[in-house]
């Protein structure tokens, strides 16, 4: 009888230990958070956390990120930064990204702040806090900030400068100057740190390439009249002028060019004009206008079927994309940490950040390498980074014209002009 009880004893206490080995064998590790902290109010960015939710549903759908010897699930936290809304003070969206900080407590961040100005200011919490991130607000004085003190800011890195729309904007004005003559130009332009120096350094190029710059206006972000400008581009002949936007208001630009109608074509960024849906709003009135893809993958570009892939995959997840920046290097970025975390086999900053430095992969947008810390991009996708030109066409088209990589058609004069 005391043989039996001691049995029963030892029976009990050995269940008690497998469910304990059990419990403790295939209890989920904590996630690897990653934070986006931007102005999710504009579209950009809002498309971006799409794409990068996209990118951790196919990540998590796969068993999910291996971190040294185990497995380890993604997860997002966002936080609302309101910069890119007016009159936001800089100091507002920097507390928000701390707050993300401190209360969420990211492993790594992607996307970051939209506004230029807040990047650049939260590099520096980014340094404090040691947290691996790749941003795309496009920040030209970025590198020159990391190259200051590149041990400070050895985990931030950067997906786009605005460098590279004025190397593939010259490239196209190139083109008309080749093809029909042109070399008279109007510059309009947000009044925003990134527009201003993309501006800048076209206007530069224009010079440097013997065009004639005849105005440049700079308008405050929520302006909805462009008519006088459009008056004196119209008067003094110019062939093209030259826009720079992201908000809203600057579809009316468009709008108020084809009413008048300007004799001259539109080449440029206007984030309103980017989504296939911006046919439907505005119908004929933008064909002819040619816009810049920052992020090549936001094309569906035949010529390269990773960006195809990507685009086609968020259309499914989400429905249309209706921007030219963020999502496919938001994506991309998802997918370069991670290689990063994983070559790494930790989520130690400092180790990150060194593979980060070591990324060489094949990307929506291209082949995604660091140059200090930056995207490099190039005219062929598989070979660098790519952003991308099309021109809208009749019946809604959207056609790549630059680079020539992924090019499926040519440059043809707007009605205005015919």
């Amino acid at each position: 009888m005391i043989l039996w009880k001691i049995l029963c004893r030892i029976t009990l206490v050995l269940i008690a230990l497998l469910f304990l080995a059990s419990h403790v064998s295939f209890a989920a590790p904590p996630p690897i958070v990653i934070g986006v902290p931007s102005s999710f109010k504009s579209i950009e960015a809002s498309e971006g956390l799409k794409a990068i939710t996209l990118a951790v549903e196919e990540i998590n759908a796969k068993g999910g990120v291996k971190v040294g010897n185990e497995k380890r699930m993604l997860k997002v936290e966002s936080i609302e930064t309101r910069d890119m809304e007016p009159g936001v003070p800089l100091a507002d969206a920097l507390l928000a990204n701390e707050k993300l900080i401190l209360e969420k407590k990211p492993h790594v961040i992607i996307q970051g702040p939209t506004r230029s100005e807040v990047l650049l200011a939260a590099m520096d919490l980014y340094a404090q806090y040691k947290i691996p991130s790749i941003n795309n607000a496009v920040a030209s004085k970025f590198v020159d900030q990391y190259k200051s003190n590149p041990e400070k800011y050895r985990h931030c890195f950067r997906m786009f400068d605005g460098k590279y729309v004025v190397a593939g904007l010259g490239k196209v004005m190139e083109k008309m100057n080749k093809e029909y003559g042109f070399k008279k130009a109007y510059i309009v332009v947000q009044d925003a740190i990134w527009a201003v120096g993309i501006a800048n350094g076209m206007n530069a190029w224009y010079k440097a390439n013997g065009w004639e710059v005849v105005g440049f206006d700079k308008y405050p972000t929520g302006a909805s009249d462009f008519s006088s400008s459009l008056i004196k581009a119209k008067n003094a002949g110019v062939q093209v002028v030259f826009p720079i936007f992201d908000m809203p208001q600057s579809g009316i630009l468009v709008q108020q060019w084809k009413d008048m109608k300007v004799p001259a074509i539109f080449a440029g960024f206007i984030s309103p004009l980017m989504g296939s849906n911006a046919w439907k709003t505005f119908g004929e009135k933008i064909e002819g206008v040619i816009n810049i893809v920052f992020d090549g993958g936001n094309l569906p570009l035949e010529k390269y079927p990773p960006a195809k892939k990507f685009y086609d995959a968020f259309t499914k997840r989400w429905g249309e994309m209706q921007v030219g920046h963020k999502p496919a290097v938001d994506y991309d970025g998802v997918y370069a940490m991670v290689r990063a975390i994983e070559r790494a086999g930790s989520l130690d900053p400092d180790k990150i950040a060194k593979e980060l430095e070591k990324t060489n992969m094949v990307g929506a947008t291209g082949r995604i390498h660091f140059a200090d810390h930056q995207y490099v991009f190039g005219d062929d996708p598989k070979v660098d980074a790519i952003s991308a030109v099309y021109q809208w066409k009749k019946g809604g088209k959207r056609v790549p014209i630059y680079p020539d990589s992924v090019a499926e058609g040519v440059i043809e004069k707007p009605a205005s002009m015919k």
